[in-house]
């Protein structure tokens, strides 16, 4: 068995400062390169390497005169959320794993493939709780990084839900914040995860061979009143795509995803 290929210096640079700007240690600025390069023992044109990948992903801007500096929070914190939340349909803030699964989903762009009104399978009406052959709405849609693909996402939603949600609302949202739009209030969510080979024409939308081993999620929400109201069934490229649990307390589960871009 081969050992696993160290990291690239300038990629360990960039990890420990990305995991210093999370825990909020440069709020005065990044020290300067020259600095850096004291700190790590490496040569400038690696910690210029690992500061600009930092800056591709949007969390320092490096201005002439001015320095290194974190990328500010939007006020009220939250991007397009918090746009959403300030909107003429006011939604909830999310927390836990719903509300990671929002953030993930503001920090890649997403293509639409399809987004039409079908007959509730039977696999799909026992999920939602619906008579089979009920009129759901069917999303197909496909999410990027930088990097490339990550997922190609199914969803399934009770058409009552989402009369007046358009293909383009599906590019600039996350279904969650749609159907918070449409007054309802979200509640648990039950998720499972495996492993599935690539199909071919999901190989074809997530660029890996026939056959490639992908993460498979399915997800059931429910509402306020413990009514299931999404059915989403993803395949995520392993390579892309982290799944992250923390053990918040005893007792309490809180969950984080993060949608990650490889490096080259």
């Amino acid at each position: 068995m081969n050992a696993p290929m160290p990291l690239a210096k300038y990629h360990q640079v960039y990890l420990v400062l990305r995991e210093q700007l999370a825990e909020g240690r440069f709020a005065d600025g990044l020290p300067g390169e020259l600095e850096l390069v004291r700190q790590f023992g490496v040569g400038r044109v690696t910690v210029r390497r690992a500061l600009e990948q930092l800056v591709r992903d949007g969390l320092i801007v490096r201005q002439a005169g001015r320095g290194t500096r974190p990328v500010a929070p939007l006020p009220g914190a939250g991007g397009a959320a918090a746009a959403m939340e300030s909107s003429t349909h006011p939604v909830a803030r999310l927390g836990g794993l719903l509300g990671s699964i929002v953030q993930v989903s503001q920090s890649t762009t997403v293509k639409v493939l399809d987004w039409r009104a079908v007959p509730a399978s039977a696999s799909v009406a026992q999920a939602l709780a619906l008579e089979s052959g009920t009129r759901v709405r069917r999303a197909v849609r496909l999410r990027s990084t930088r990097a490339g693909p990550v997922s190609l996402i199914t969803t399934h939603v009770p058409e009552s839900l989402v009369r007046g949600t358009k293909r383009a609302d599906l590019v600039q949202h996350p279904m969650l914040q749609l159907l918070q739009r449409s007054g309802t209030v979200l509640g648990r969510a039950r998720q499972t995860v495996t492993a599935r080979a690539a199909d071919a024409e999901t190989a074809a939308q997530l660029q890996v061979p026939v056959g490639a081993a992908l993460l498979s999620v399915t997800r059931v929400v429910h509402d306020a009143d413990d009514r299931p109201v999404q059915l989403l069934q993803g395949r995520y490229r392993p390579d892309r795509y982290e799944y992250e649990m923390e053990l918040s307390q005893v007792g309490g589960v809180d969950a984080r995803i993060v949608a990650r871009e490889i490096l080259p």
